[in-house]
């Protein structure tokens, strides 16, 4: 017998085993390389970005009542946009919204709690995005057109409709998107606004040349109830010569409004002291309009009344 053959059988054996691991292991879907997703990183997928915010929803002819509250955000590994819209008045309703490469065209399906469908598509048109589609509601057929575009930091939305085949249009809705602000930043801003225009008032009464310049807007005007008008640069120089000399010049009943980057503060103000050696005392009612720019709130224009009667 030959003492080498058992461990010949063994090494066949474990070679065929070997074999056999290693077929079972390249089909083993944990060690197989998983197909790399589809990328939507190109810059076609991003063209509605400019959509994307936290918005309130204003109807175009009353830009002070918001209507709707906004949210629109990437889902799906960026892939889609998603609107999430809620109506004052309790409707909701979601957009799904892809660019489709294979066409090169984008796709918006829209849905609500009141069983609407609409299905709209089309592409980015000189920067807005523009989608078509036909809806078929109540057995007639109604071309649509909506258009989106970027608009003073927020977004418009529009759109037309056509029930005699595109041949004419009329207006459906015009939507201005502003950025959320809750009654907490709305309270916060007329604080700022007051606290501004008592710093205002303080520089005016000190002759304090660099806080009213940090304060006003560069195009400044101020009218008063005589009809005389001065800009930045008059009352700038006053203030440098000091031809008024303070004895008060306090306001009461101050009232402070805010629609959205506007804000009018209004209040009496009392002034006594002497401009050129000559006296004044009167009290007037004046108006101050502020409008937030990138660097904070800038009172652009005032507006005084003629002095009031003494007894008042």
């Amino acid at each position: 017998m030959n003492s080498t053959a058992p461990w010949l059988r063994v090494a066949a054996v474990s070679t065929i085993v070997l074999f056999a691991t290693a077929g079972v292991l390249s089909n083993s879907p944990s060690l197989v390389t998983p197909a790399k997703p589809a990328s939507c990183e190109a810059d076609e997928y991003h063209q509605f970005d400019f959509w994307i915010g936290d918005w309130d929803a204003f109807d175009a002819d009353k830009p002070n009542e918001a209507v709707a509250r906004t949210r629109v955000d990437r889902i799906l590994g960026a892939c889609v946009l998603r609107e999430d819209y809620q109506q004052n008045d309790g409707m909701k309703g979601e957009s799904f919204n892809i660019y489709d490469k294979s066409r090169n065209v984008w796709h918006q399906s829209w849905v609500t709690t009141r069983g609407q469908l609409l299905i709209l598509e089309g592409q980015l048109q000189a920067g807005a995005m523009v989608l078509n589609a036909v809806d078929h509601a109540d057995g007639k057929e109604t071309m649509i057109q909506g258009t989106w575009k970027s608009d003073d930091g927020g977004v418009r939305e529009t759109a037309v409709k056509s029930g005699d085949g595109g041949k004419t249009w009329t207006p459906w809705f015009d939507i201005i998107f502003r950025p959320h602000r809750n009654n907490t930043s709305i309270i916060d801003d007329r604080k700022t606004v007051a606290d501004l225009d008592n710093q205002y008032q303080a520089a005016v009464k000190n002759n304090d040349v660099a806080t009213m310049d940090r304060i006003l807007a560069d195009d400044f005007v101020l009218v008063t109830g005589s009809g005389k008008s001065y800009t930045k640069a008059n009352l700038i120089d006053d203030a440098r010569q000091s031809r008024e000399v303070y004895e008060h010049q306090e306001d009461t009943e101050q009232t402070v409004r805010v629609y959205d980057d506007t804000a009018v503060v209004t209040a009496k103000l009392w002034e006594k002291g002497t401009r050129d050696g000559e006296p004044f005392d009167y009290t007037v009612w004046f108006s101050d309009t502020y409008v937030r720019t990138p660097s904070g709130w800038r009172y652009a224009f005032g507006q005084s009344s003629l002095p009031l009667p003494k007894s008042l």
